[in-house]
């Protein structure tokens, strides 16, 4: 069994020493562990540090591509060198790597096929509260599109089976840490939390410029696959909402006009309608993208098969 390690970097060359000096090159029940570098689009000496640390395996983009990218570019990379297991770590020193034994083990007991270091964000001192309750409400979000029960569905610090990366297709270019968890969830894929502590901040996030922009990529990328994996639960709520408001004007509309006061409630009227066009126009939408879901279906089973060709190890 051979796991790769893989370690998305943006000018890291200070703290890769750190990520290292914990670094495992055995693991049990493994018989090969590979470290890889994923420099995206460094502009200091991150390449020349991780070669240095013994680093064989580096993937290079020639400017910066983002952390989803990184992490499509790290797994093909990995599987197309005959990983059994994919470990995503990072390249600032945030998590302990003597943990990362605690997170393959049970993918190789078979017991899971992702696993998820659990930070427990209630204890991390640097955390502000507003941060806290971010991190909670989010992982509560990406639970119910997913059917988890993640206690920290933000974490990057995770191993995945070479089962569950055949399955899983990143669309998103922000990061992929919300999307695997909902499409793994959706695929009946089992995924396992381990708990961990968190190491000393050594600088803030480089993934987003403020915690706002955080929460508005993250809400894009869920919703984004929400609507892949859900569409009647979308749809179907908003076109009843909009039908709903459609019929309360419509009959005010027909009681005035029982009355005999109709022609002055025309605003009741034209609003009804507008409301009740939005109604059919989100069931058109329900129809089509329920298509759309049975068709990627589809394709997402042509491309494992084509992925378990492509990896295949006696190739």
């Amino acid at each position: 069994m051979k796991v790769f390690i893989q370690i998305p970097c943006y000018n890291e060359e200070s703290t890769l020493p750190l990520v290292f000096k914990t670094m495992p090159k055995t693991l049990p029940g493994v018989d090969s562990v590979e470290w890889l570098i994923i420099d995206d689009g460094s502009s200091d000496n991150t390449v020349q540090v991780a070669k240095d640390l013994g680093v064989k395996h580096i993937v290079i983009h020639r400017r910066n591509m983002g952390l989803a990218q990184s992490f499509r570019d790290g797994v093909n990379y990995a599987l197309e060198h005959g990983a059994d297991i994919v470990v995503n770590t990072d390249g600032d020193n945030q998590y302990p790597q003597d943990k990362i034994k605690d997170l393959v083990q049970p993918i190789i007991d078979g017991v899971a096929d992702i696993t998820i270091g659990d930070r427990q964000t209630a204890t991390i001192e640097h955390f502000s509260g507003f941060k806290k309750f971010m991190q909670r409400f989010g992982s509560w979000v990406v639970n119910k599109a997913a059917g988890t029960d993640l206690p920290d569905a933000a974490s990057g610090f995770r191993a995945y089976s070479k089962k569950s990366l055949l399955k899983l297709n990143v669309v998103t270019q922000f990061s992929y840490c919300m999307e695997t968890i909902i499409q793994a969830g959706n695929k009946r894929l089992k995924i396992v939390s381990v708990p961990i502590n968190t190491n000393e901040k050594t600088r803030e996030s480089r993934l987003f410029k403020n915690i706002w922009q955080h929460i508005g990529k993250s809400g894009q990328a869920i919703l984004r696959s929400y609507i892949m994996f859900k569409p009647h639960t979308v749809f179907v709520s908003v076109g009843t909402f909009f039908f709903i408001l459609g019929l309360v004007p419509f009959i005010r509309f027909l009681y005035f006009v029982m009355i005999g006061e109709g022609s002055g409630h025309l605003q009741s009227l034209i609003f009804g309608s507008a409301m009740i066009v939005a109604a059919l126009l989100s069931f058109a939408l329900l129809i089509i993208a329920d298509l759309l879901k049975t068709n990627r279906i589809l394709l997402e089973d042509q491309l494992e098969r084509i992925k378990e060709i492509q990896y295949k190890k006696d190739k």
